[in-house]
């Protein structure tokens, strides 16, 4: 790919013979199978016509995968050669429409052909040898549905016909005869259409027969020019948009500097935010924490999507790499159900889950987002916890873990080879202001009900929200009751529009101290109280 992409005249020759390429081994597939069409065949032909200037662009590379196609050109030169030689350069979609197979590829069909577009001319030549050879200048040939062809002959020279004039047909001023000569061309040109395709499908079968034997090579073929046009398509991202070659190493490590989504930097230009990533022994399980939409889920399947490009042999969008190889990358990430299959989100979150702790080795990447969330609190980050220390202690693969929950950032200090980072943010005004850049540490807030507002929840719920929230953050510090709280909760949520506190605060303010007794004043006090 590197020798693509540092010519730049070679790449755009050889993506502009590839934007015209047909599948090759779609049409070797359909030619063994017996069922390929003649476009098909044209496509084909068209295809291998470009094989030996595309053999010429490559042969001089030193990579094996950009100069396969050297030997391959030539020995498929024949199988181009039948199919310009049998199929014809305007023969339609389907077999049995005719005009599939080429002028001059077969005498006797060319010979049907002629019997059907040129029987007129044939009639006429006819009608003129009969004429000189009897004499009778008023014969003629004709035709009709229910007779066919005969030769017509007045009364008045009825004493010059042949012998071998059979009659056919009595008239009042004239006879009709019929000869074997007429009969045989009335014979051809009636069945020759019929004639004529079944003899077109029985030479083009013998084609697909022979080009059968080529379908190792078509094969073969296909696969140096897929691997080509891969290869000149990163070469092409790789130049149109920046991207460095990764360094490729056998140690379980991780370097990435300054790296950028493939996708996401294309759509947000210079919007997004590169970001650096470091996973290696020391530090092989990264918790990622950091508020909603700050970026945590782009920033480990960036990671993911650029060790595979790497793997693949692609330059990747980032200023320098030093990536370890990789024997299986596992995610589990966004939220899906199978209900048909009776599987639920958080079941098909564990399955997938399961499936990674059961095969994933040390050489592998995993990249987690959200892992228990579908279920309670409890159970959730106990399991979240769970899956994190199996994957420090047991499996020690390089892992990246997003997630809100903040406890499991206590792990960096119990397990050796575990780090923090968040999303850096900032708060100004009221306003939280995303900076989409991974820091070391981690994070202390998720900031949910920032993004409830900006997603539009009304005003009146989000207000409940920033009031129950210091509430549940107590309970979990202090380890209240669970059923209380949120029996607590359930009775305040009736107050949603009439807070307690405001109404107690209009009725101290309205208090006339001057003319209030004790007895009035240690009444009101227990009012408030049961108010509040």
């Amino acid at each position: 790919m590197e020798e693509l992409a540092a010519d730049p005249a070679r790449l755009s020759a050889l993506r502009e013979h590839l934007a015209n390429f047909s599948q090759i081994d779609r049409i070797a597939a359909n030619i063994a199978l017996c069922r390929v069409k003649p476009r098909e065949l044209l496509g084909l032909k068209e295809s291998l016509a470009r094989l030996p200037q595309m053999a010429k662009l490559t042969e001089s590379c030193h990579s094996g995968l950009l100069s396969g196609l050297s030997g391959l050109a030539g020995k498929l030169a024949p199988t181009c050669e039948l199919i310009a030689r049998a199929i014809h350069p305007d023969a339609p979609p389907l077999l049995r429409e005719g005009g599939v197979m080429a002028d001059g590829f077969d005498g006797e069909l060319d010979r049907l052909r002629r019997v059907g577009s040129d029987g007129q001319s044939w009639l006429a030549q006819y009608q003129a040898q009969q004429v000189a050879r009897t004499g009778i200048a008023s014969l003629k040939v004709g035709y009709n549905k229910v007779f066919g062809y005969y030769l017509e002959v007045t009364h008045t020279h009825a004493q010059k016909v042949p012998p071998d004039f059979v009659r056919k047909q009595t008239l009042k001023n004239a006879e009709r005869y019929i000869t074997d000569e007429l009969r045989r061309y009335e014979s051809e040109v009636l069945t020759a259409q019929d004639r004529s395709l079944a003899l077109e499908a029985h030479l083009f079968e013998s084609v697909r027969a022979e080009l059968a034997q080529a379908v190792p090579l078509l094969q073969a073929a296909a696969a140096a020019v897929a691997a080509l046009d891969v290869l000149a398509g990163f070469a092409h991202l790789a130049n149109a948009r920046r991207w460095r070659r990764p360094s490729i190493t056998q140690e379980p490590l991780l370097h990435i500097v300054a790296g950028r989504h493939p996708v996401l930097e294309e759509a947000l230009g210079q919007k997004f935010v590169p970001n650096d990533v470091h996973c290696d022994a020391d530090n092989r399980l990264l918790i990622i924490t950091g508020p909603n939409m700050a970026g945590k889920s782009t920033y480990i399947r960036q990671t993911a999507l650029l060790v595979l490009l790497a793997q693949t042999g692609s330059f990747i969008p980032a200023e320098s790499a030093t990536i370890g190889l990789a024997d299986r990358i596992f995610a589990r990430v966004g939220a899906a159900d199978e209900l048909a299959a009776g599987l639920s989100t958080f079941m098909v979150e564990m399955l997938e889950a399961a499936n990674i702790l059961n095969n994933a080795t040390a050489r592998s990447l995993v990249v987690l987002d959200e892992l228990g969330r579908g279920t309670s609190t409890y159970d959730g980050l106990a399991l979240a916890w769970a899956v994190s220390e199996h994957l420090a202690l047991r499996l020690r693969c390089r892992s990246l873990f997003a997630t809100h929950y903040h406890e499991l950032t206590e792990l960096e200090e119990l397990i050796d080879g575990v780090a923090n980072l968040n999303v850096a943010v900032r708060e100004w005004a009221d306003e939280v202001i995303f900076l989409h850049k991974i820091v070391g540490g981690s994070a202390d807030r998720s900031y949910g009900v920032h993004v409830a507002r900006l997603a539009g929840l009304p005003r009146d719920v989000l207000e409940r929200a920033r009031q129950i929230l210091p509430k549940l953050q107590a309970h979990l510090a202090e380890g209240l009751d669970v059923p209380a709280l949120a029996k607590k909760a359930a009775t305040a949520q009736m107050n949603l529009f009439a807070d307690p506190a405001s109404r107690v605060a209009r009725a101290i303010k309205d208090l006339d101290l001057d003319n209030l007794t004790p007895l009035a004043a240690l009444d009101l006090l227990r009012k408030f109280k049961t108010q509040l």
